[in-house]
């Protein structure tokens, strides 16, 4: 009964490919234009193309700073933590860059500074609002992945960011302080932590050189 309702001249539009089914899974020209304009934006971030990347920054209203690659979830600020470039990272941050988003492992960039011992990145990340004892799958913080890895100085940057050491993690259990007073090798860490970072001078973030990459006129 619905379908006298409709009239031929929406049926020939139909079969000549003028009008698509409803799920046909065609991608609007808008959305082809941002997937667009979100992979080259990456890619100028990738290939440290200052002026390229401006282009999509200037852009009124536009959000692309916090796109993801579509294959592994990473942000810019993923991509320039790989390659411990804390002259980009700031730029982004400036940028408006939300230094809480997580890739498809759910790694967030604070926790890849970790990782890396990028402790500079550490830093200014903390400085701009990253959520510290933010977790991945494993219910790990960046702090419990410093003291895994050791990393003394991570651990106390990230202490003093006010990093919770008795926060425990979903697969076993164990907090940042529990897993540095299980471990015989670090004996410097449990310190720092009992000293809740306060072991020595706090270390001031380097300044950022700019110099590479261009601010809109």
């Amino acid at each position: 009964m619905g379908h006298r309702l409709l009239k031929k001249p929406f049926f020939l539009a139909l079969a000549a490919g003028l009008i698509l089914p409803m799920g046909a899974g065609v991608v609007a020209p808008a959305a082809q234009a941002q997937f667009s304009d979100s992979y080259n934006f990456l890619k100028a971030v990738r290939e440290r193309k200052g002026e390229e990347a401006e282009k999509f920054l200037a852009q009124p209203g536009t959000v692309i700073i916090n796109t993801r690659d579509n294959s592994t979830g990473e942000t810019a600020l993923h991509i320039v933590i790989q390659r411990r470039d804390a002259s980009w990272l700031g730029y982004l941050l400036q940028k408006g860059a939300n230094p809480n988003l997580a890739d498809k492992k759910g790694t967030t960039p604070l926790m890849l500074a970790t990782q890396l011992g990028f402790i500079d990145g550490i830093d200014w990340l903390s400085r701009k609002k990253a959520q510290i004892d933010q977790t991945n799958r494993a219910g790990e913080t960046a702090l419990i992945l410093a003291v895994q890895l050791r990393n003394a100085e991570a651990v106390r940057v990230l202490l003093k960011a006010g990093a919770n050491p008795d926060k425990k993690d979903s697969r076993a259990g164990y907090s940042a302080r529990d897993y540095a007073l299980q471990d015989g090798r670090a004996s410097a860490i449990v310190a720092i932590i009992e000293n809740n970072g306060k072991t020595d001078a706090a270390k001031k973030p380097a300044e950022l050189d700019f110099s590479g990459i261009s601010e809109p006129k």
